[in-house]
């Protein structure tokens, strides 16, 4: 009986060897898969710094000024004044959405939930 209880014991000792061994090994896997995505990530917030850098860097008021104006012949661009503003009551607003009439309403507050 004795024998049996050790070679049981020794079975689950290796057993549970075998297991930490698998879930280190997982452990470690989980690290590196994080640790890549942390580095896409900081690489993703360098690029959309230089982007919006280099958006803000072509959407200077002078360089499209003056891309304007080289383009006045094809694009007919003018420049704003303030006549092109209208006021807010000149705004046309779409027409209200029609609901059908309610005929016959139904109260729901005080119902019990039925199963």
């Amino acid at each position: 009986m004795r024998s049996v209880l050790y070679i049981l014991t020794v079975m689950t000792v290796i057993g549970l060897a075998f297991w930490a061994y698998r879930e280190n090994y997982a452990t470690q896997k989980a690290l590196s898969q994080t640790d890549r995505l942390r580095h896409q990530i900081q690489q993703s917030h360098a690029r959309l710094a230089v982007l919006r850098a280099e958006w803000a860097y072509l959407n200077r008021p002078d360089r499209l000024r003056d891309l304007a104006d080289v383009n006045f012949d094809s694009l007919g661009l003018l420049p704003l004044a303030p006549e092109q503003f209208g006021m807010i009551d000149q705004v046309a607003y779409p027409p209200a959405p029609e609901f059908l009439p309610i005929t016959n309403p139904v109260d729901v507050s005080n119902m019990e939930a039925s199963e």
